[in-house]
């Protein structure tokens, strides 16, 4: 037995999390066991989507939180690590300067990927085998807290992909415009709707909490009425009352209730009646992409 043990930080407009991973070669096979996983609320989306940078407190808080996932990567003993950011670095007029402050300060080198790199990295998850669904095509919807992620999968191969301006914190401080909702429309009508046997994928910390809600396994998909029903329950509870009776956290118990409609109109306006939730997301693909791509061939000789 071989064990390669990885970190990968996924930085996002809602929460920046770090993910270790003990990379398992037996016998031919290959396992991917989760070591440790640290999330962190600091929501640079709600400075960026609203300011256009990352602003002095949560500048702040970013920092001393990479340098303490800094301490955590190097405690657990890590081989090697990748950082990645998405839309509210992307956005953030001082993103570039910040993402030198971090690396001075900690070492840590952070990448700023674009809507394709972060579904490509997802989609190296082995989804398909995750979900296990009878359909030949997909709708892929990664809601994140700045940007919403749509891909077309035709035969497990992505024929088109887009990137919309609608997120989670977006929404939640209505700084989403009408015209991007059209756009997303018309381009799930054009792409999407016009595809048989389907169904959608969804990834994001608000469908995973709703599937956990559910208790059904992760072969079992939900169907566009749960998901409907149950976002009008979780509106009608206060954020208080889903930290109390439901366990959400306090930064995903006032989200929720903006992220869940965008999941609705995609599976809406793209006619998906279901959606798997595979609970993968951009730091499970991190890891798998750098043991294939630097440590797959020298292991498994």
């Amino acid at each position: 037995m071989i064990v390669t043990k990885l970190g990968a930080i996924d930085i996002g407009s809602n929460s920046v999390r770090c993910l270790v991973v003990n990379v398992v070669y037996k016998d031919g096979y290959t396992y991917y066991r989760k070591a440790g996983m640290v999330r962190l609320p600091i929501r640079l989306g709600q400075d960026v989507f609203e300011h256009g940078k990352i602003k002095g407190k949560t500048k702040k808080r970013f920092i001393e939180g990479m340098k303490a996932y800094a301490h955590y990567l190097k405690v657990h003993d890590v081989v090697d690590f990748r950082a990645v950011a998405t839309s509210a670095m992307r956005e953030a007029d001082n993103g570039e300067k910040i993402v030198t402050q971090v690396a001075k300060e900690t070492g840590i080198a952070i990448e700023i990927i674009d809507g394709k790199e972060e579904a490509r990295l997802v989609f190296n998850s082995k989804i398909y085998d995750i979900i296990k669904a009878p359909h030949d095509n997909f709708i892929y919807i990664d809601v994140g807290g700045g940007s919403t992620e749509i891909s077309v999968i035709k035969n497990k191969f992505v024929e088109a992909s887009m990137s919309f301006r609608i997120g989670g914190v977006r929404l939640m401080n209505n700084l989403v415009v009408e015209d991007e909702w059209t756009r997303m429309q018309r381009w799930l009508q054009k792409h999407a709707a016009p595809i048989s046997d389907k169904a959608a994928i969804g990834a994001g910390g608000n469908i995973n909490k709703l599937h956990k809600l559910s208790m059904k396994s992760l072969q079992t998909p939900l169907d566009y009425r749960f998901v409907s029903e149950q976002q009008e329950a979780l509106k009608a509870l206060s954020a208080e009352e889903r930290v109390t009776e439901l366990g959400l956290n306090f930064d995903r118990a006032d989200i929720i209730v903006h992220a869940l409609p965008i999941y609705q109109k995609v599976m809406l306006w793209s006619g998906c009646k279901h959606i798997y939730v595979p609970k993968i997301g951009v730091s499970d693909g991190l890891v798998r992409d750098m043991y294939h791509k630097d440590y797959k061939a020298q292991v498994e000789l």
